[in-house]
């Protein structure tokens, strides 16, 4: 009975240490970049769906961004088509544009909005088709060395997106609803463009006038020494991540999570975060507990 009331006073304490950031976030926007192991383990996609279904209910307004690389993948391996890189962008002909679409907003998405909805949310599923919420342009070919040799590598339907009209996300967030965003973008000519997720989320970020910023990830954080978890980086200056892309020190999959966050605080959102999406409920550990986890970036 003693230990029963202890674990019961210990829950209490978790709840009162969580109050003041409930206080200061009700009414607030948080674009939570949801991506990687969270979104193969399905112990961990229920996680996440019920972190975000409890930020919407304590009163804040969860916006949701995915991609679904591993997916699009996958099925380009089945229909016998090879997926190419470019300094970590895919390259995107007509036919695996086609395949992006499919998977992005045809299962990926739907698949987010149902397990929300299982969970209590109410759900709504998005491209940035829907209402040019991203309206985008083509990357222009890009400068790569192979070999030793310099030449220029066309990505095809890779999109940066220059404007984004998110009266459609204040109009379901305001109403209840919880907005889910898969990474594809349009043209001005209507044409579909594959974006990179991240630097959707910090688009959306920027131009919502977000609180928070969240990016779940596959490693624990940005380290000091590339790969040694002992050196994780709990806090970030933004004007340290540039010396650190040029030094190596971030590489690969994480120069687009940094510019997301860099983007994402340059127009005025407060904090911005990269965590460990494969750990249960890693994003109620980061936003509601005096230590937190991850690095922010500020």
């Amino acid at each position: 009975m003693e230990k029963s009331m202890e674990a019961l006073i210990a829950k209490a304490g978790v709840l009162i240490e969580a109050l003041p950031y409930i206080r200061n976030f009700t009414g607030k926007t948080f674009v939570i970049k949801y991506g990687g192991q969270a979104m193969i383990s399905d112990e961990l996609k229920n996680s996440v769906a019920q972190d975000i279904v409890l930020l919407k209910f304590i009163g804040i307004n969860p916006i949701v961004v995915h991609g679904g690389g591993k997916e699009i993948t996958a099925l380009m391996e089945k229909t016998g088509k090879k997926a190419r890189f470019v300094s970590g962008l895919r390259v995107t002909d007509k036919e695996t544009m086609e395949v992006v679409e499919m998977v992005l907003v045809g299962k990926v998405n739907k698949e987010i909005v149902t397990l929300l909805n299982r969970h209590g949310g109410k759900a709504v599923g998005l491209s940035g088709k829907d209402s040019n919420l991203l309206v985008c342009r083509k990357r222009s070919p890009l400068q790569v060395v192979v070999e030793g040799k310099e030449q220029y590598v066309d990505l095809g339907y890779v999109g940066d997106v220059v404007v984004v009209s998110p009266e459609v996300i204040h109009t379901l967030s305001r109403n209840g609803y919880i907005p889910v965003i898969s990474s594809i973008g349009v043209s001005p000519e209507g044409e579909g463009l594959n974006i990179n997720a991240d630097h959707v989320a910090g688009e959306l970020a920027a131009a919502l006038g977000a609180e928070k910023l969240i990016i779940l990830t596959d490693v624990e954080g940005i380290f000091a020494e590339p790969g040694d978890p002992g050196t994780l980086i709990s806090s970030l200056q933004r004007q340290k991540v540039r010396e650190m892309i040029i030094s190596g020190e971030i590489s690969a999959g994480m120069i687009p999570k940094v510019e997301a966050c860099v983007r994402a605080l340059n127009n005025n959102v407060s904090r911005t975060h990269i965590i460990d999406g494969r750990l249960n409920h890693s994003m109620l550990l980061e936003i509601f507990t005096d230590k937190g986890i991850g690095t922010m970036v500020i």
